[in-house]
């Protein structure tokens, strides 16, 4: 049997990277009041834009439903697959939980479910790296032991360029987004323990933000893991190209990568955020 990849669409894996891989995808909810669309699939970063733009709501999400991973999983055991998944925080979604939800309803199928304790590429990379082990023919087993290690590895962080959306999603006081703003304040968030923290924050310029994300990754440049390091941004291109040449001058990785942030995590960061994901070395 062949192991199929299965990540959910906060992942923010590139159309490239998940033909590249064939990784599966199943997307969570983004509402517009009573308008649900399936990100990246009804709803592309594109498109979310223009609807943030003109919408009278803020955007809210929603987790995959149970049902929704029996009917996937399903499929793809009807294959021939086994299947290892790999999602969200579950400290920042329930998504994992209905995850696990399912294979337990399908009890005795050959389902692994890893909890990231991240979003973004930081789940993405879990996933690359799942994909390159099953292609060299890993079992699941190991597979999934492997990505259970890494997880404490993962290191994400991100530069938001307004703090209205923390704002509006209860990340943030109405008066500290207010004053953060007026102050040009970018604050620096970090994934701790599968939650966001806000570690820094900066007042000025959104370049020199950028700067100290750069510095903020490659403090210890002798950690880093070279497979793999992500770019991710919403709608910060400039942003994101800056990044990432400066960090291939450096040469950390094989791979720098630049992905878009989807509608999910795009409507808790909001446009402009940018940021920089990798996994650290085993020593």
């Amino acid at each position: 049997m062949s192991i199929k990849i299965v990540t959910d669409s906060t992942a923010d894996l590139s159309p490239e990277l998940l033909n590249r891989f064939s990784i599966e995808v199943i997307p969570l909810s983004v509402y517009f009041g009573d308008q649900v669309y399936l990100d990246g699939k009804d709803l592309s970063p594109k498109d979310f834009l223009e609807k943030v733009k003109t919408s009278p709501v803020f955007p809210k999400t929603a987790q995959v439903a149970p049902a929704d991973f029996i009917d996937l999983f399903h499929r793809l055991l009807d294959r021939g697959h086994e299947i290892l998944f790999i999602g969200i925080s579950s400290g920042l979604s329930g998504t994992v939980s209905s995850a696990s939800l399912a294979a337990q309803e399908l009890s005795g199928a050959p389902i692994a479910i890893v909890d990231s304790k991240n979003l973004s590429m930081g789940i993405g990379i879990l996933a690359l790296h799942g994909a390159e082990m099953a292609e060299k023919g890993a079992p699941l087993n190991e597979i999934a032991e492997r990505l259970h290690k890494m997880v404490p590895k993962i290191k994400t962080s991100f530069i938001v360029d307004s703090l209205d959306f923390l704002y509006k999603g209860g990340r943030l006081s109405r008066t500290q987004a207010l004053i953060g703003n007026v102050l040009q304040i970018h604050p620096r968030i970090e994934v701790v323990e599968g939650k966001l923290l806000m570690a820094e924050k900066f007042r000025g310029s959104k370049a020199k933000a950028n700067t100290r994300l750069i510095e903020w990754a490659t403090e210890k440049k002798e950690t880093i893991d070279r497979r793999w390091i992500s770019v991710t941004h919403c709608h910060a291109h400039d942003s994101a190209e800056f990044i990432a040449a400066e960090l291939r001058k450096m040469n950390l990785a094989q791979e720098v990568v630049i992905t878009q942030a989807g509608a999910v995590i795009s409507s808790h960061c909001g446009p402009g955020t940018v940021g920089i994901l990798f996994s650290q070395k085993d020593f």
